[in-house]
């Protein structure tokens, strides 16, 4: 998951209180956040530099207190400190989700984005907006800078789905053009340089650079680059690679235009609404933004960005009967509250409850009503571990053969312990029985995570699969339990038990895995698939992981159903 890092003098101001690390720490637990880890800004820079200590000359005072926050992979307005204090005040209860609109300008008025049809062969799409009349400080100019980054290591896929180019507007005259030219007909002084060079030359000079050279692949090859030019023909951009100097932001800026373009239009609107949403907290009129009309070359015009509220209409009884907890609609509605999404409740004619929920352009990561519940049912605790584990705990301590073609292998690692993603979420499990042999028994336990798999169809060479695994730890093995626990996670999915060879719902037939007793385990089939096995854990695996109680485990591949 992304780690970001923000000044903790800076986030406890923006937050209007000061924490301690364990009242923070604690804060964040019940956000669903984590504090990964506390360090300054020149420690920082000696681990860059691989310096000890005195090697820095650094005294007493190592500079300002960084927090490394770890928030979830989909939550990209949580990318910035920004969002990240935003999120965490409407969790507070000190401050309402916002309201953002767009500024009511005639169309006639709009500043314009004509698209030519030459960009359809290497970058179709592009969405634009205008933050007008911003204000930034030296700390919200380097946040707007990390968020692009952000972003384009995340959604953005290392730039090959979006690209982001943003604009100092009081240098450019619009409207504006976006096409797709020969190499040697653009010519450009690019940011931070200071003579023009032929967009083929860049190809070149950049060669050299170590941010740069990466993204080069994504167009280098092609008989034309994509560029963006304002009236004067002035370039804007050469995405995906470097934007132009004349336009480049600086502290001055007052009005900023964001241009994104890409292959994935539904991921351009999603950053383009990310870093609007969130910077136009510091326009003169606060969440505010100015739309732009993009113009196609066959006559389609569409206006950006698109602020529109989702509406959900979610049955109370579907969330209390999937995450197996009877609440009450005004507690429901409050939670939901706290997370930025606004919920009303309304009772039906048949005295049955709706909840309504508007969710607003920041979170783009909901998208069905079971995002608006968690599933956590039948008293199983949740847990979170680690995604990084060793290579030994992977495979050997669970009686596996490493077979060298299936996990990620992470280089030069600081740590023995970390060493590997997991392709499991069995470890981890584990390792948390092991740590609390003391804890009263049963032990009842759950997790939703992600693992990784080499994947060399994947443009990264590794895919994620999201995995639920739950354990159970007591005096007896509680295979029965566990099993149970299928049953009724595959009720709540809605999917039927069938005889086996019956491709429409699920089955279970019998399993030879390693990592569990032999005769007591089975695999699970969902429409011909194996999406999963149970059983008894093996005596050895247990005396790996130095674990005296008998265990049962669960693990399911949920992307299946998602």
């Amino acid at each position: 998951m992304p780690t970001v890092s923000v000044g903790r003098d800076r986030l406890f101001s923006a937050l209007g209180k000061s924490y301690s690390q364990e009242e923070f720490e604690d804060l964040c637990f019940k956000f669903g956040i984590e504090l990964d880890d506390v360090t300054t800004e020149k420690a920082i820079i000696r681990k860059e530099r691989h310096l000890n200590e005195e090697d820095g000359g650094v005294g007493d005072d190592d500079g300002e207190i960084i927090y490394k926050i770890e928030v979830p992979a989909n939550r990209y307005d949580l990318l910035c400190l920004e969002g990240i204090a935003q999120a965490l005040r409407v969790f507070n209860e000190e401050q309402q989700t916002p309201t953002y609109t767009l500024a009511s300008i005639p169309k006639d008025s709009m500043l314009k984005m004509h698209v030519k049809p030459q960009t359809s062969s290497i970058r179709p799409f592009v969405v634009c907006a205008v933050l007008r009349d911003i204000t930034f400080d030296e700390a919200s100019y380097n946040s707007f800078i990390d968020l692009q980054d952000k972003l384009h290591q995340n959604i953005c896929r290392r730039r090959t789905l979006v690209a982001i180019g943003t604009h100092d507007l009081d240098t450019l005259q619009g409207p504006f053009t976006y096409e797709a030219l020969h190499p040697k007909s653009i010519n450009f002084v690019p940011l931070k340089q200071e003579k023009s060079f032929r967009a083929d030359e860049l190809m070149e000079f950049y060669k050299s650079d170590m941010k740069l050279k990466k993204f080069l692949q994504i167009i280098e090859n092609s008989p034309v680059f994509p560029v963006i030019h304002d009236s004067k023909r002035t370039v804007l951009s050469l995405p995906p690679i470097i934007n132009g100097a004349h336009s480049a932001i600086t502290l001055k800026t007052k009005n900023v235009f964001i241009e994104c373009t890409a292959t994935d239009l539904t991921k351009a609107n999603i950053v383009l609404n990310t870093m609007v949403t969130i910077f136009s907290a510091y326009c003169q009129r606060k969440f505010e933004v100015e739309p732009v009309e993009v113009i196609y070359s066959d006559g389609r015009s569409f206006i950006y960005p698109d602020l529109s509220v989702y509406n959900m209409e979610v049955p109370l009884s579907y969330i209390t009967g999937s995450i197996g907890v009877s609440l009450e609609a005004e507690k429901v509605t409050s939670l939901l509250n706290r997370m930025q999404l606004r919920a009303e409740h309304s009772v039906l004619d048949d005295n049955k409850c709706n909840i309504n929920v508007s969710v607003p352009p920041t979170r783009s990561d909901i998208l069905h009503p079971c995002d608006v519940m968690e599933i956590a049912m039948n008293g199983f605790t949740e847990v979170l571990t680690w995604i990084l584990c060793s290579n030994r705990e992977n495979f050997a301590l669970l009686n596996r053969e490493d077979d060298r073609s299936s996990a990620v292998i992470i280089g030069n690692p600081r740590s023995s312990d970390f060493e590997a993603v997991r392709t499991s979420l069995m470890p981890g499990a584990l390792k948390i029985i092991g740590h609390n042999k003391d804890h009263p028994k049963p032990i009842k336990i759950f997790e939703v995570g992600d693992v990784a798999f080499l994947d060399d169809s994947k443009d990264v060479g590794a895919t994620n699969r999201r995995h639920l695994a739950a354990l159970y730890c007591g005096t007896n093995s509680g295979f029965e339990l566990i099993h149970s626990l299928l049953d009724r996670i595959m009720e709540v999915l809605g999917t039927p038990f069938v005889p086996i060879g019956d491709n429409t719902g699920y089955y279970i037939q019998r399993s030879d895995a390693p990592e569990f007793l032999p005769g007591r385990q089975a695999s699970i089939i969902y429409k011909g698939k194996h999406i999963g096995d149970f059983g008894i854990v093996h005596p050895q695996v247990l005396n790996n992981f130095v674990i005296t109680d008998p265990c049962s485990f669960l693990e399911i591949d949920i992307e299946h159903f998602l």
